[in-house]
C-alpha cells in the first residue's frame, strides 16, 4: 500500500504543480494583453484562455487540498475530542467526501457528455468545451485517490499514537 500511496502523492503533486502553472498562465495572459493593448496588440480570445487557466487550475490542485487536509476542517474540535470520538467522525467524514466527490464525478461526466455531444465550443477562441471539462473530470477523480490516502494515513498515525 506504501507503494501505491506514494504514486498516489506522486500524482496528486504533479497535477499541483499544473495547476499551478495554469494560474501563472492566466496571469501571464492577463498582464500581456493589458500591456499589449497600450501598444494596439491585444491578445485574441483572452477571455477564452482565462477562464480556461482558471478553471483548470483550480480543478488540478483541489486533489491536493484533500492529500493536504487543507481544505476546510473544524481541526480545533477533532483535536481536542476523545480518541474514541476522533476516529469515528475522521471515518465519517472521510466516507461523505468519497460519497459528494463521488457524485460530482458521475454529474460532471454526464453534463461533460451531455455538453461535448453538442460539439460546444468556446465563444472568441472556438476552443471545444471538453478542454474545460477534463481538469475538473481528472481533478474530481483524483480527488477521491486523495481522500482515501489522507484518510488511511490519518488513520494510521491515530493507531499508533
Amino acid at each position: 500500500m506504501n507503494i501505491l500511496a506514494g504514486l498516489a502523492r506522486g500524482l496528486i503533486t504533479a497535477l499541483a504543480a499544473l495547476g499551478v502553472i495554469a494560474y501563472g498562465l492566466a496571469a501571464l495572459v492577463t498582464v500581456a494583453d493589458i500591456i499589449g493593448r497600450r501598444f494596439g496588440l491585444p491578445i485574441e480570445g483572452v477571455v477564452d484562455l482565462v477562464q480556461l487557466f482558471v478553471v483548470g487550475g483550480a480543478w488540478l490542485v483541489m486533489p491536493y487540498a484533500f492529500l493536504s487536509a487543507a481544505h476546510v476542517s473544524v481541526d480545533f474540535l477533532v483535536e481536542n475530542m476523545p480518541r474514541g470520538l476522533a476516529v469515528p467522525l475522521k471515518l465519517f467524514a472521510g466516507v461523505l467526501a468519497l460519497g459528494l466527490l463521488g457524485l460530482m464525478l458521475w454529474q460532471g461526466f454526464l453534463t461533460f457528455r451531455t455538453r461535448t455531444m453538442f460539439g460546444d465550443t468556446s465563444q472568441q477562441l472556438g476552443i471545444p468545451i471538453a478542454w474545460y471539462w477534463y481538469p475538473l473530470l481528472v481533478g474530481l477523480a483524483v480527488s477521491l485517490i486523495a481522500v482515501v490516502v489522507e484518510l488511511t494515513a490519518s488513520l494510521r498515525r491515530e493507531a499508533r499514537a
